[in-house]
């Protein structure tokens, strides 16, 4: 799975965008180990010091909730929403990208069964020349450089040019 790939790569920032957010569960290792939680396993990279950061558009899912509110992500690892948030996109330390279509869902990521998945596409890159670009729309959106000029302010739980909590 792309998306544990460049967890285990990366060792300072992890940058995820998606419109939505579920309680994705991806497999941990071989056979017979359970899976878990990408929300936990987002917090247990920020626990060893990587800056995880989600931007994503909508109200997570009900279990993903449930599960924030457990278990509140811990310092580094930072949730932030907009509306307008359509990209998908893992950033990991500036140096390798996804960027495609797939949601950070099991349907998007392949995690359901093969009768309930998406068909997605996305490329895997290491290629600074498509990076940089996303990794600056990201940040600028994730600093609010676009919400004076946005017209759905009134759709933001906190306004991005407002400091994260």
């Amino acid at each position: 799975m792309v998306l544990q790939t460049l967890l285990a790569r990366c060792r300072r920032r992890l940058f995820v965008a998606t419109a939505d957010v579920k309680d994705l569960h991806v497999p941990q290792g071989g056979p017979g180990r359970r899976a878990r939680s990408i929300l936990d396993v987002l917090a247990e990279a920020a626990s060893r010091g990587i800056d995880v950061r989600l931007l994503h558009s909508g109200v997570p899912s009900e279990r993903a909730l449930a599960r924030l509110k457990k278990n509140p992500p811990g310092e580094g690892f930072v949730l932030r929403r907009c509306p307008r948030m359509h990209a998908k996109a893992v950033i990991a330390d500036g140096r390798w990208m996804y960027a495609g279509s797939a949601n950070l869902t099991g349907a998007g990521l392949g995690a359901k069964s093969p009768r309930r998945r998406n068909f997605e596409s996305g490329v895997l890159t290491d290629e600074t020349a498509l990076i940089d670009p996303l990794a600056d729309m990201l940040q600028a959106v994730w600093a609010g450089e676009h919400c004076a000029d946005c017209g759905r302010r009134d759709h933001c739980p906190v306004p991005l040019e407002e400091p994260a909590l």
